[in-house]
């Protein structure tokens, strides 16, 4: 049983867990659940992909597991591996004992020396975790075409042990960032759910539900301010992320205003421009028109 009713439910829990969601999103999170199939979210960075399967678990009550994909990502790191000092102190230990090789042998491949990393732990609980496999796209082509089939019988083959099927059906969220085109095997095999740069009404919304202590007039020069910096000629634009960053700092440094004291806001835009180039793209007077025109 899933623990959502409805997308309305499901739209209460995920604002409770402190994400705002559009409701498309909230329909495919339930189908997600509905039809055990993975939801694949792409998205420019710090859009809040991540997010969405954090609160889903927080919001959901159910354990959160995430799998950070990088290049070189291997089984050993993402499925499982034997813990090999035990294994080789349990045949150390079994040396003097009166047992035949093939009894040693199941002993010290059992699942006692067994190492279960994020794919295989996510398949053994015995209620559904929230999976994360977060930045899906900077793991390899041959990674990716195992965790197509992991994904697809939800169970994982270990030559010692023989098969192990799914105790439950994770919920499995991917997130991509486009550094590389996925299979089409992959996308076939997810739903799909593109996240873009949130509008101006909603990331007021998420500034005032995840900053606390901030004024409502302070919070909204500052997505004012992030939705007109997006407009510019940048490497990478600010996310939410960043936003909720500046924001939090700026209430630490006790702004009330943006237009308390220009020249010290300025300095304060290292939470958002994070490239020397962005930084130079935003001279002295860009900077202060951007912060006139957010007051």
């Amino acid at each position: 049983m899933r623990p959502f009713a409805d997308t309305e439910d499901l739209l209460r829990k995920l604002e409770q867990a402190g994400y705002i969601a559009d409701r498309a999103l909230a329909v495919s999170l339930l189908l997600m659940s509905q039809l055990n199939r993975p939801l694949l979210v792409e998205g420019d960075a710090g859009v809040g992909k991540t997010e969405i399967a954090k609160a889903l678990a927080t919001g959901c009550g159910c354990e959160l597991i995430r799998l950070q994909c990088y290049e070189g990502l291997d089984v050993n790191a993402a499925v499982y591996e034997w813990n090999y000092q035990r294994q080789l102190l349990a045949i150390k230990m079994q040396e003097t004992e009166d047992t035949s090789v093939a009894e040693k042998e199941r002993h010290v491949f059992s699942e006692t020396y067994l190492l279960k990393r994020p794919l295989l732990q996510a398949i053994s609980r015995p209620l559904a975790p929230v999976l994360l496999i977060d930045e899906v796209d900077r793991a390899d082509e041959e990674f990716e075409a195992y965790l197509l089939e992991v994904l697809s019988d939800y169970q994982i083959s270990i030559p010692e042990l023989g098969t192990i099927k799914a105790t439950s059906i994770p919920l499995v969220v991917l997130t991509s960032n486009g550094t590389r085109e996925l299979s089409d095997a992959l996308r076939r095999r997810c739903l799909y759910y593109h996240i873009d740069y949130p509008s101006y009404d909603k990331e007021l919304r998420i500034v005032l539900k995840r900053v606390p202590g901030i004024e409502a007039r302070l919070a909204g020069q500052i997505v004012a301010f992030v939705q007109k910096l997006r407009g510019q000629d940048l490497q990478k634009r600010p996310g939410t992320a960043e936003t909720l960053d500046w924001a939090a700092a700026l209430v630490r440094l006790n702004i009330s205003s943006l237009d308390t004291n220009p020249d010290f806001i300025a300095d304060t835009l290292v939470c958002l421009l994070k490239t020397r180039e962005d930084q130079a793209a935003m001279p002295p007077t860009e900077t202060a028109r951007l912060l006139a025109q957010s007051v």
